[in-house]
This record gives structure tokens, sequence and C-alpha cells, in this order.
């Protein structure tokens, strides 16, 4: 699916994919993120190969103007993982908003490790 809106300009649509590559650079920028984490045996074979365009440890799945997303991550070891997961969530939510003018749904932010 797509986010598709219309303005003054015209008809935006903005692929999941693109979102998930959104979200994905912004989960990065979070402090205590070390890494994604395939979530399924599928994902972990297309990282491997590393094709489709598909990002890892990142599902967007868009209905009309609402957008939900899920997110496996790895945590930096001795940080609270609780602060971490709330500003992980609070950032995407806000700059997804921003970037495609659209609402956050649902966002699921599921630790899979942590990491030194």
């Amino acid at each position: 699916m797509s986010v598709k809106t219309n303005n003054i300009y015209g008809k935006i649509v903005i692929s999941d994919s693109t979102i998930a590559r959104y979200v994905s650079h912004v989960a990065m920028d979070c402090y205590g993120i070390v890494s994604f984490v395939p979530t399924s045996f599928l994902d972990s074979v297309i990282s491997f190969f590393k094709f489709g365009s598909r990002v890892k440890g990142v599902k967007v799945k868009s209905s009309g103007d609402r957008i939900f997303i899920d997110v496996a991550v790895v945590v930096k070891f001795g940080v609270s993982i609780h602060a971490v997961v709330d500003a992980l969530k609070e950032s995407i939510k806000y700059k997804v908003e921003r970037f495609t003018g659209m609402i956050v749904d649902t966002m699921n932010v599921n630790v899979m490790g942590v990491e030194r």
C-alpha cells in the first residue's frame, strides 16, 4: 500500500517502503539504538541476499490516512530500555507525521536484544 494525499499542488503518493526507510534513519539517530533485527525468516533471507526494497526490522502498513509501524531493535547495554523505547516512539511518530502529513495510528517497538 501507499499513503496518498492531495494538496493545492497536486497528488502526493508515498510508498510504505519509503516510509520504512525513513523510519530506519530516524531510529538510528535515537540514543541507545544499536541496530535493527529481522523479525521473520523471510526478512532474514531478504537482508542476507540484499535484494528487494524492504528494510530489516521495520514494517510499515498504511490504510487510508493512517500509518501502522512495527520496529524490531537491539538496544545498547546499560541504558534504560523503557526510556529508549519511549524516546524512539515519540521521535518516529513526530517525524513520520511531519514527513508524510498523515497520522501514525500504532507504533510497536520490539526489543529483540541488548548489545555493548
